[in-house]
């Protein structure tokens, strides 16, 4: 049995690879290296440059490596550029995950686990957010998820093909090994963004609204480790294999921080300041998202690990300080 990691040079997609390698599945890696780097993964693991919009190749991936499952990373993921590029976005990530999963169709692959997103939820009435709270996207990022997952509950009720769906929050952190981490240049996560502002990558930190209806005015987000995200990942694969039934779980620790918190955290895992500049909202930004984590922690065999945002800036500090000596060009 292997397993096609979509998007596996990218940030978090690595970091699954990684996992897998480490508990001694097969993976085949396919990635246009857009956005990923060769030089992320481990040695050994097959790479494949292409895209999941590519059904010929995906059809050969999936027959020539035998592929059993799929955990589908591939995608756009920047709410400000979905807003400027909607097309873009639906072509990406809702036009390529349906021709990735006609060619899962038809190679009989079995396990289809889904990287979505808590934008599919928009400006959630009542936080923490269950997962059967109302769908309304703000963004065409969100709305390019929420399309994805339809499309992938019909295919599951007409094909024989089980899912899982993970709400993403705020993805951040990295290998506490140093082994990978964030390494896309003009990347938006803010940690990583305030990481490189610490170290003087960047000129000074922007922070976008301090008027929202929050205690100390900035927007409050669930942070999640990356470790902590793949292995839920692995236990979703777990349960599937199990004969589990399909499933959307939210994916994060269920409360949050905000930016001026985040920002107090990487002070003190780096000793430094660095500028910060007030500028307006960005469109699509809501004022919280946070989890409700009730159905994957009673679901799932999955525990949390680094469950704790100093933790996570931590580590997120070390890997960008290791960056700096590392060649991130997509060509390596």
């Amino acid at each position: 049995m292997t397993i096609l990691v979509t998007g596996g040079a990218g940030y978090i997609g690595s970091h699954m690879v990684h996992e897998l390698n480490d508990a001694g599945e097969r993976a085949v890696v396919l990635d246009n290296l857009s956005t990923g780097f060769r030089f992320l993964l481990p040695g050994g693991v097959p790479f494949v440059t292409g895209s999941t919009g590519d059904r010929d190749l995906v059809a050969d991936v999936i027959r020539n490596h035998q592929v059993s499952s799929i955990i589908h990373f591939a995608a756009s993921i920047v709410v400000p550029e979905s807003v400027a590029d909607p097309l873009g976005y639906y072509r990406n990530n809702t036009m390529n995950t349906c021709l990735l999963l006609d060619a899962a169709v038809a190679g009989g692959v079995k396990q289809f686990i889904f990287s979505s997103t808590a934008a599919v939820y928009g400006n959630a009435e009542h936080v923490p957010v269950r997962e059967d709270a109302a769908t309304r996207p703000i963004s065409p990022y969100g709305t390019s998820k929420l399309m994805s997952e339809i499309m992938l509950h019909d295919t599951a009720n007409a094909r024989d093909l089980r899912f899982v769906i993970l709400r993403y929050f705020n993805v951040a952190g990295a290998d506490p090994k140093g082994r990978t981490g964030q390494a896309t240049p003009a990347a938006t996560h803010l940690i990583k963004v305030a990481c490189e502002a610490a170290l003087g990558k960047r000129d000074k930190l922007q922070i976008f609204g301090t008027d929202y209806p929050t205690p100390d005015g900035t927007c409050i987000r669930d942070y999640i480790h990356v470790s902590d995200l793949v292995r839920a990942h692995s236990s979703a694969l777990a349960y599937l294999r199990r004969g589990g039934a399909n499933a959307t779980f939210n994916a994060g620790y269920g409360r949050g921080a905000s930016v001026l918190e985040v920002l107090e955290a990487v002070r003190r895992a780096s000793g430094r300041d660095f500028p910060v500049e007030v500028a307006g909202r960005r469109a699509g930004d809501p004022p919280e998202l946070v989890a409700d984590v009730g159905r994957i922690r009673a679901t799932l065999d999955w525990r949390p690990q680094y469950e704790d945002l100093d933790t996570i800036v931590s580590h997120a500090f070390s890997w960008e300080r290791r960056l700096a000596g590392k060649r991130a060009s997509p060509s390596v």
